[in-house]
């Protein structure tokens, strides 16, 4: 069980990852970026980098760490301020944010950014990653490192997706570990109406997948389930809310890629430190 003190700061870390995605937004101008899939993020995020990951400052390079691919490569924007939170990068590298010549860029990419391992935004592809990473650390007896992909709801429906989950179970890779963000919203509409994937849970199950069910903002229930030992590959299923923490940008399609005026930025800003 996850002891207190981690849960409240696990919890603090989350507040303060939707305060720089909403800084981060207003700072593109009319750029925008990528907001409701990433405020559905903050807390498994933070629950990893701030609670469980292991990852070492000092050796980047360091053969034990975690990996992490984050196949919705949209949701960087809530990526860089938890890698912030794990003190991997430094604050004012935020202040780049998509701008010319940064490296923090819109999608991850491997151009150098400290604790960045895989480019991604292809969605659909991040599992197909994980799973070679998991094959390839099996290889060297690496039985330390855990492979975490984070997924979109919407992303299962590529069939690459099922693809990789067949593989990951034939090859037994019980230290991969997929977390789906299912906020019931993808670029189109509703993910059910897109294409309705449902039961998510007995999909996976059949496909060899041990599955926990949980509140994706519930920052106890994730820190434990990322503590599980499993004999299969593990995913998580994480029930969101797309937007979350900004009274209108909750479940509305519209924020899915966005830019913020003046009037939204102080508003989203007013009610995040009513929390903070």
């Amino acid at each position: 069980m996850a002891d207190f003190g981690m849960v409240d700061k696990c919890s603090d870390a989350a507040l303060q990852i939707r305060r720089d995605i909403i800084d981060m937004t207003y700072a593109t101008g009319n750029t925008g970026a990528h907001l409701g899939g990433s405020l559905s993020m903050a807390e498994m995020l933070s629950a990893l980098y701030v609670g469980r990951l292991r990852y070492n400052n000092e050796n980047t390079e360091w053969e034990e760490r975690d990996r992490v691919i984050l196949s919705k490569g949209h949701a960087a924007l809530a990526l860089y301020p938890a890698m912030v939170q794990a003190g991997i990068l430094e604050r004012e590298q935020l202040d780049e944010f998509k701008k010319n010549g940064s490296l923090l860029s819109g999608h991850p990419s491997l151009n150098g950014l400290r604790g960045i391992e895989f480019a991604s935004g292809s969605l659909g592809q991040g599992l197909s990653l994980g799973v070679g990473v998991c094959l390839a650390l099996k290889r060297k007896n690496n039985d330390k490192s855990r492979v975490f992909v984070f997924m979109g709801d919407g992303e299962c429906d590529e069939g690459s997706v099922w693809e990789a989950a067949a593989s990951a179970s034939h090859f037994g890779l019980n230290r991969l570990v997929a977390i789906i963000d299912t906020n019931g919203i993808q670029y189109d509409g509703e993910t059910d109406a897109v294409l309705n994937m449902s039961p998510m849970g007995e999909k996976w199950k059949s496909f060899g997948w041990d599955v926990i069910e949980l509140d994706g903002h519930n920052v106890e229930a994730l820190i434990d389930a990322y503590d599980m030992k499993n004999d299969k590959p593990f995913v998580i299923i994480a029930k969101t809310v797309k937007g979350k923490g900004i009274s209108y940008m909750e479940n509305n399609w519209r924020f899915h890629n966005s830019r913020l005026s003046k009037m939204q930025y102080e508003q989203a800003i007013e009610e995040l430190e009513t929390i903070l």
